[in-house]
Parts: C-alpha cells; sequence; structure tokens
C-alpha cells in the first residue's frame, strides 16, 4: 500500500509516510503512519465484508476512550473510496509493550503495573452496555461444544479426563456476572509501557459483552507466564486486594477450559503452536495441581514480604 493510496482513502493530505506493521495475529492490516508535524496514527485496514463488525469496533473504542487511561484513541472510520476495505484510524502509543519490558524491571515495578493494569480493566468492565450491544449467546453451552471438539480430537492429553470431568461439573459457576464488555485480548503483548512509565491500551479488536471474569483466563495463561508479580498485580488491582472465593472458583474453570481448547484451537497454525499449547497445559495442570486447587500457585506462593503495597 502506498501513501497516495491512503490519501485516497481519508482525503487527508498531512501525512508524509506510512509504514506497513508484520505483527499480531489479527487478520486486519495494520500501518503506522506519520503526520508532517511528526505525530504517528495507526491505520488497520479490514475486507469490507466487516464492516459492520468494525463498525461496532470503533464504537466500543469511543466508549472506553471516555475512561480517563491511555490508549489508541478512535479518529475516523469509514470505507476506502473502491469500497473494497473499511479503515479504522486510532492515535498510536508510543513505547514497548510489558510483554517485552516486564522482565527487566524490578518485581515491585512489575507489581505496581499489574495494579494500574488491573484497575484499567476495572473501568472497562464498569461500562454500563448499551441495548445495541448487548448479546444473546449462550456461553455454557459454547463452552460445551469447545469442549467436545477438543474430546474429539486427536491431541488429547495424560490426565485430561479429570480436567474434563472438572469442568463439566462446575460449568454452571460460569457466566454468572452480569454482562460487561470486554477488552477480549487483555495481556501484557497488548498493554505499552511509556517512557515516562504510564501504561497504554492497544488492540480492542477482540472486545466482546460477557462475563467480566472471562477476561481473567489470560492472566493465569499469559502474564503469569511472563511475570507473577504483574499477573498478581492486576488481580490485586481489579479486586482493590479483596479477591471473592467465587472468583477464583470461576477463573479455575475459565482457565481449565482454555488449558483444553486452546489445543484444538491451535491445530490450524501448525504443529509449534499445537506444542506451545500442550506445554501450557503441563504448566496449567502444575499450578492448579490438576485442577484441585481453586487458586493457582503462582498467586499463593508470592510473598506479600517481597511485595511493596
Amino acid at each position: 500500500m502506498t501513501l497516495h493510496d491512503f490519501i485516497n482513502i481519508t482525503g487527508l493530505k498531512e501525512f508524509i509516510s506510512i509504514e506497513k506493521i508484520e505483527l499480531g495475529w489479527s487478520s486486519d492490516e495494520k500501518f503506522i503512519l506519520t503526520s508532517k508535524d511528526g505525530k504517528h496514527y495507526l491505520l488497520r485496514l479490514s475486507n469490507i465484508k466487516y464492516f459492520d463488525l468494525k463498525e461496532k469496533e470503533f464504537e466500543v473504542i469511543k466508549l472506553f476512550s471516555k475512561l480517563g487511561f491511555l490508549m489508541s484513541m478512535p479518529i475516523a472510520f469509514g470505507k476506502t473510496k473502491d469500497f473494497m476495505q473499511c479503515y479504522m484510524i486510532l492515535t498510536y502509543i508510543e513505547g514497548k509493550t510489558l510483554e517485552d519490558t516486564l522482565p527487566s524491571l524490578s518485581t515491585d515495578i512489575q507489581y505496581d503495573l499489574g495494579i494500574k493494569a488491573g484497575r484499567i480493566l476495572k473501568r472497562m468492565h464498569s461500562i454500563d452496555v448499551p441495548i445495541s450491544f448487548k448479546q444473546h449467546k449462550n456461553i455454557k453451552e459454547k463452552k460445551l461444544k469447545q469442549l467436545h471438539l477438543y474430546e474429539t480430537s486427536n491431541n488429547r492429553m495424560p490426565y485430561d479426563e479429570d480436567v474434563i470431568s472438572f469442568i463439566k461439573a462446575n460449568i454452571d459457576l460460569i457466566g454468572r456476572n452480569t454482562r460487561s464488555f470486554q477488552h477480549g485480548d487483555f495481556h501484557p503483548g497488548n498493554l505499552i509501557l511509556t517512557d515516562d512509565m504510564n501504561l497504554g491500551v492497544i488492540d480492542f479488536n477482540r472486545w466482546d459483552v460477557e462475563d467480566p471474569y472471562e477476561e481473567f483466563y489470560k492472566v493465569t495463561y499469559f502474564s503469569a507466564n511472563i511475570s507473577t508479580y504483574f499477573a498478581k498485580g492486576q488481580i490485586d488491582g481489579y479486586f482493590d486486594h479483596q479477591v471473592p472465593l467465587e472468583f477464583w472458583q470461576t477463573l479455575a474453570v475459565y482457565s481449565a477450559h482454555v488449558t483444553l481448547y486452546s489445543i484444538k484451537w491451535a491445530e490450524p497454525y501448525g504443529e509449534k503452536d499445537v506444542s506451545n499449547m500442550k506445554e501450557f497445559y503441563h504448566k496449567m495442570m502444575f499450578h492448579y495441581n490438576g485442577f484441585k486447587s481453586d487458586i493457582p500457585k503462582w498467586y499463593v506462593e508470592l510473598s506479600h514480604d517481597s511485595i511493596k503495597t
């Protein structure tokens, strides 16, 4: 894509360069735009068949943008001149992902950043969901169907019968909360640390309206694998250091489910990704004691004396 193509999209001419971004799992094409005054913006291009979905995503981003935290702010949305794609322009947050920076920071800072992340997520979950965004999905039915896909796959794991039994016996725990907006992919790879140690949120394309506790399975699945201090901080910050037992019991079901289903989910991406998910299975089995424990070991074992609160 050339800069001329972009000008045809928006009719704007203040951008002097465009650079494609190759990172990420999204099907969107992503570009960094540079304006004459040196500021950077993010351009996302999607197939026109996703126009309605992307329009809603842009509306959700606008709702989040009123909450007062650093994030990719909405600038413009529309269709390309040839009507083959739709575009979204957002502000670009300068910095590095927490995925890259957390391991080099002190454990106190990792924990403090987790606190900040948890409080941001709490704000996102606090928005009243407009009627136009409410969805009538049966989350238990969805999770059981996904579990069945794993059960009938060729990538079964040792001792998974106990995990399957645990999920089915406790399936009624999930989906009990009031539905809220979810970021949908809230983990260190989508959190940006700026030079002044501010925390910014990016990539809202997996937003959803569902049980807010579901959002946390990525804490146990991804964040704790990078930094247990950050992961603990996110949970403590979200609940203001008063984490209810119901949360842990519900999260254990979501975590058990994703531990199995992610193996099936990864199959189209190749054996390397399947192997990575199998490795996560063993880690999750360890931290949850074969899902006989409600609270993962990494959370329990972090000494309160080693964290500045």
